[in-house]
């Protein structure tokens, strides 16, 4: 199993964000995490990323538990979040951006031949190495994130509302990139407001409602489920 969280549970304040979350991720696979705004879909990402304290339970990546790693660890042991809201540096260019998601590698070449492997899978962002990052579209920006991610040599790459805000023929873009990076040999957990393309690109998939995780199933099974459409597919 490469991830796995087990009983987990986050409070803000006297707030329980996490109610004993539980769920696995196993290498390969692209497992979509859909549920209501609110629902705890984020503070979980976070939590994984060790950017959020857990209040109870444990994380495993590989086995080994994340009970003692800082976030540095984290992205270090191979986990790597695009957060909601891409989060890029604005007035760094573009180029700077992407060098930025290797700042804990020392291996010049390796660099080098990622991001070569980044321009490749982002066309555009190569056309806009030296401009501001601030002058990207939202697709574009959202492409730099990916990117940037992906410069840490992530195991597996937590992805947070990756369309959140982009018209509908960028958010086809984004899931088919999303569908490539995962063919190419990244795990992927993504959390996704849009359920329908969560699941029809996941090989397995989750469903959370207030701090917990009410249902799970294959990607082809909740978007077939009744209580699913209704919920969340508009059916």
């Amino acid at each position: 199993m490469l991830l796995e969280v087990k009983d987990l549970s986050v409070h803000y304040g006297v707030i329980q964000a996490l109610k004993g979350v539980s769920l696995q991720v196993e290498e390969g696979e692209i497992v979509s995490l859909i549920g209501a705004n609110g629902a705890g879909k984020t503070t979980l990402l976070q939590t994984i990323s060790g950017l959020l304290k857990k209040s109870g339970g444990d994380i495993l990546f590989m086995g080994k538990s994340l009970n003692k790693a800082n976030a540095k660890h984290i992205v270090k042991a191979g986990i790597t979040q695009v957060p909601e809201g891409r989060h890029i540096f604005p007035e760094m260019s573009v180029y700077e951006n992407l060098l930025m998601g290797a700042y804990l590698r020392k291996d010049k070449d390796g660099i080098k031949k990622d991001l070569e492997m980044v321009y490749q899978r982002f066309p555009r962002l190569k056309d806009r190495l030296s401009q501001d990052a601030s002058t990207l579209s939202g697709g574009e920006q959202q492409m730099l994130a990916m990117g940037r991610a992906l410069m840490a040599r992530p195991k597996i790459l937590l992805l947070d509302e990756p369309s959140m805000g982009l018209a509908p023929i960028l958010v086809k873009e984004i899931f088919s990139i999303i569908k490539d990076i995962n063919a190419q040999g990244t795990t992927i957990l993504l959390v996704e407001q849009n359920a329908k393309m969560a699941l029809s690109i996941a090989d397995r998939a989750y469903v959370m409602e207030t701090g917990n995780i009410v249902m799970c199933g294959s990607g082809e099974e909740l978007a077939h489920s009744e209580e699913i459409q209704k919920a969340y597919l508009g059916g």
